[in-house]
């Protein structure tokens, strides 16, 4: 197992190319369980989920070559069925493998998934999406049995709780593309990364509509194709280099980034002083002397991505004032404030609400990682902090994070990883 160990107070300086998106390519890969046929995709980051989905596919008979950013995806012929326990509870988005098995061969057996404790993340929308569309469902066993002789389509209502579920609607729209008739997603997740599985699905023979927006139209076709896509790049990544600009007083330019795809997140920073500037060669970001404090709430997209809530609240330790910061996405989602009090934070937690009052420096300390955003959160403060700061547990990063430390080192950042 590995650690981080940073030593920080280094303003981060050059120039970064932001990587495929964790959140599409998972999805996507799920979706060549839709054909026989060959698929290639391109510009995949290099990550641990990314090799856990591909353990998936070939355990379920697909063949995967993965090499320099690119998957090729093909079927040896015997397929399987069942999505085993031991790879999809060590992933949740594995748990999107649900609705193409069950499209495609009329039965599925998927444990329920695992991933990152950051609150309840219940199945309950993936289950009533596939339900409405003729499907029977039992649970047995931490397994869900998944049977239907043909999908028909239907009009699906999935607004949750805390709002549309981007996991059970990238399920729900991989199901229904095989189903007789029409789909209509209501409350449908609005996220890039469905609008690219969308794009991927529609290369492969799907006809749908509507993607990107609360409302997906969904005409079921007989069969798909293969086909070659790019993924989109990682909106999350670029907002914590984003971030990793302002905590350090840097100046990075981020490269492959699409603007259109940060407008709350650059909103939010604009309004409390950051410096981002939009370029035919990239985002440059500039630390601002002075931030002021933030005020934000975390929405689904287009709001404020919860995937940044904890990045903020790292950026807040270090700016004068008071900021306030809530998570009406994951209410649960602030495991790593305790970690930063560690390093002399002031943060208090009322409900989904973090209070930070801005400290003139953290301190290096030792921290433990929780969650993927979690780390992140935990190499911003260390990139700052007087001192070392050692962050063990770091899987947690790499799961998201395309050689992180590495890139960070190559903006002038003192890290490094080594063995526990």
């Amino acid at each position: 197992m590995d650690k981080l160990v940073i030593e920080g107070g280094v303003p981060l300086k050059g120039e970064v190319t932001v990587s495929g998106a964790k959140n599409s390519v998972l999805p996507i890969l799920a979706a060549t369980l839709l054909t026989d046929d060959t698929c290639t995709i391109l510009n995949v980051p290099h990550l641990s989920d990314t090799f856990t989905i591909v353990k998936l596919l070939r355990a379920l008979g697909k063949s995967c070559e993965f090499s320099d950013g690119k998957i090729q995806v093909s079927s040896k012929g015997v397929r399987s069925d069942t999505a085993d326990y031991k790879l999809v509870s060590t992933m949740r988005g594995s748990f999107c493998v649900l609705g193409p098995l069950l499209a495609r061969l009329g039965r599925c057996k998927v444990s329920l998934p695992g991933g990152c404790v950051i609150g309840s993340r219940p199945v309950d929308l993936h289950l009533k999406g596939i339900k409405a569309l003729g499907a029977k469902v039992d649970i047995e066993g931490g397994y869900v049995i998944a049977s239907a002789k043909k999908l028909k389509g239907a009009h699906i209502y999935l607004g949750g709780i805390f709002g549309s579920s981007v996991l059970a609607t990238a399920n729900v729209m991989m199901a229904a593309v095989l189903a007789r008739g029409k789909t209509v997603i209501e409350s449908a997740a609005c996220e890039p990364e469905i609008a690219d599985l969308a794009g991927f699905l529609i290369k492969m023979g799907a006809r749908i509509n509507g993607h990107g927006t609360p409302i997906i139209e969904i005409e079921g076709v007989d069969e798909l194709g293969g086909a070659e896509h790019s993924v989109i790049p990682d909106r999350i990544e670029a907002g914590t280099f984003i971030a990793a600009a302002l905590i350090t007083k840097g100046n990075i330019l981020l490269r492959n980034g699409v603007a259109e795809h940060q407008g709350a997140l650059i909103d939010g920073l604009r309004s409390s002083g950051a410096r981002i500037d939009m370029g035919g060669d990239g985002m440059r970001v500039k630390g601002a002397v002075n931030l002021r404090p933030m005020n934000i709430t975390t929405y689904p997209y287009p709001g404020f991505p919860t995937d940044m809530q904890a990045q903020m609240v790292a950026l807040a330790c270090v700016t004068r004032g008071i900021s306030v910061i809530t998570d009406k996405v994951f209410p649960d989602r602030f495991m790593h404030i305790a970690e930063l009090m560690r390093m002399g934070a002031k943060i208090q937690r009322q409900g989904n609400t973090a209070v930070v009052e801005g400290c003139r420096h953290l301190s290096g300390a030792d921290v433990m990682a929780s969650d993927l955003r979690a780390s992140a959160a935990l190499v911003l403060a260390g990139l700052v902090a007087k001192g070392r700061t050692t962050v063990f547990r770091i899987y947690h990063l790499d799961r998201g994070y395309d050689k992180l430390d590495g890139r960070l080192r190559q903006l002038g950042a003192r890290i490094s990883r080594e063995k526990q």
